[in-house]
């Protein structure tokens, strides 16, 4: 099972991933810009990171997101899956989005 560690307990597949509220963000161009308002911090993403942004504006698993991506890109699945959780932990780590776990012993 594929997993990204952060600070926090490693991001899996079956994880649901959610924007975080308070955070807002603006669309440019094809690119979103994301303010962190308790930050006072931009944060930048380009067209497929855009994307991944507005699949998780409502909650979604780790592999729903991974599946509707690899339906819209010609990529190959595990370097797909690779970028996914590196920019997933990224902005978990960033505080920009709220992981919860597929257990209730996360």
């Amino acid at each position: 099972m594929a997993t990204a560690e952060t600070g926090d307990a490693p991001l899996r597949v079956a994880d649901t991933v959610v924007a975080s509220k308070g955070v807002m963000s603006s669309a440019l161009g094809e690119e979103v810009m994301i303010l962190d308002p308790k930050a006072g911090v931009y944060h930048g993403l380009d067209p497929v990171g855009a994307r991944v942004w507005s699949l998780i504006a409502e909650p979604r698993t780790v592999a729903a997101v991974r599946d509707a991506l690899l339906e819209e890109y010609d990529v190959e699945p595990a370097r797909l899956e690779r970028d996914l959780f590196t920019l997933l932990a990224a902005l978990r780590a960033n505080g920009l989005v709220e992981v919860t776990g597929a257990d209730d012993g996360r």
